[in-house]
């Protein structure tokens, strides 16, 4: 087997078995018949989340105290990943078969194939079933409002959706895999839970959700410059994208978003499709007027997503591709 140096004889390379994970994911997808059994990891992230969100999170606190709490419950929540994350990692390299566990985790915790699924939904249920069934298809994978968008906005939402989550649930896991294995993974799998439960600026999370927020973009900085950057790439084979029009709406526009990382995704696929992203935008709680990112129409058309699945297909195997390279020179090394 290929071992790595620092490994027992009997260890498979986790470069390797992250590969393998990923071809599963492809094929199996979110193995949701196991999880009415077993609660998902995420989900299990979420309910710690939500734990101590509800016992810290005081409206009678300042916000100064708030701020400290959400701080000591994302520090917390970080070392409980690596309590359990190094253990794991023991037991993976030290048991026969023990690198299941590993392969089990890794299959669970990225998300290529639950994504396709997703947005596939959301591309047949408005184009066969119209508007309505778009929206409530698209509400399961954003936060806006559904009962304000017509069909471009559902449309332009599942593009959205696509190329942002390529980034956070498929580029940035493996990027924090790569650099630090199992622990690495589950912190940043926490870290990215905490921010989509807690992050957002709204009356009750603005303060005690700060430092959740912030270490998500922190930790999302290269990975979002490297999903925009693969999206481009894969612009390359997508018979009806635009690479130069990726490369080249990610350079002017990924600084137009409110977040410092999404927009480097976005802009990649609107630049790729001729689409504009973004633009003003309406939530439960909050209308967003944001600028559009690309110059393309903003009237994107259900035929928008199924080309947006394809040039997200194509940059999860470029992203394989460049995981294989990773192993070939650690085994030249």
């Amino acid at each position: 087997m290929i071992t790595l140096g620092w490994a027992s004889p009997a260890t498979i390379d986790p470069l390797l078995l992250l590969l393998v994970a990923l071809a599963v994911d492809a094929y199996v997808g979110e193995m949701s018949f196991l999880f009415r059994v077993v609660p998902h990891p995420v989900v299990a992230m979420g309910r710690a989340i939500d734990w101590l969100e509800r016992r810290l999170n005081r409206a009678e606190r300042g916000a100064a105290a708030l701020r400290i709490r959400g701080a000591l419950s994302i520090a917390a929540l970080c070392l409980a990943g690596i309590v359990i994350g190094t253990p794991l990692v023991w037991f993976s390299r030290h048991y026969p078969m023990g690198w299941l566990v590993e392969l089990f985790l890794l299959i669970t915790l990225v998300a290529q194939r639950s994504l396709y699924d997703h947005v596939n939904l959301v591309y047949r249920t408005l184009r066969d079933e119209g508007l309505y069934a778009g929206r409530q298809a698209v509400s399961r994978i954003v936060g806006r409002d559904p009962a304000a968008l017509d069909e471009h906005g559902v449309a332009r939402a599942a593009i959205e959706s696509c190329a942002e989550n390529f980034s956070d649930g498929v580029v940035a896991p493996v990027f924090w895999y790569v650099l630090f294995g199992l622990p690495g993974l589950l912190v940043y799998k926490i870290v990215n839970t905490a921010d989509s439960m807690i992050g957002h600026p709204s009356p009750r999370y603005a303060d005690f959700g700060k430092a959740a927020a912030r270490l998500d973009d922190a930790m999302n900085l290269i990975p979002a410059r490297l999903s925009g950057v693969l999206l481009a790439i894969a612009a390359c084979f997508a018979p009806t994208a635009n690479p130069a029009g990726a490369f080249a709406t990610m350079w002017r526009d990924a600084g137009k978003h409110r977040s410092p990382n999404a927009g480097w995704p976005e802009a990649a696929m609107a630049g790729a499709l001729g689409v504009a992203l973004a633009g003003p935008r309406r939530y439960a709680e909050r209308t967003v007027e944001d600028p559009w990112i690309g110059n393309g129409r903003a009237r994107a058309l259900p035929e928008d997503i199924r080309r947006a699945l394809v040039v997200f297909g194509i940059a999860c195997l470029v992203h394989w591709a460049l995981i294989a390279a990773l192993l070939v020179l650690r085994l030249r090394a």
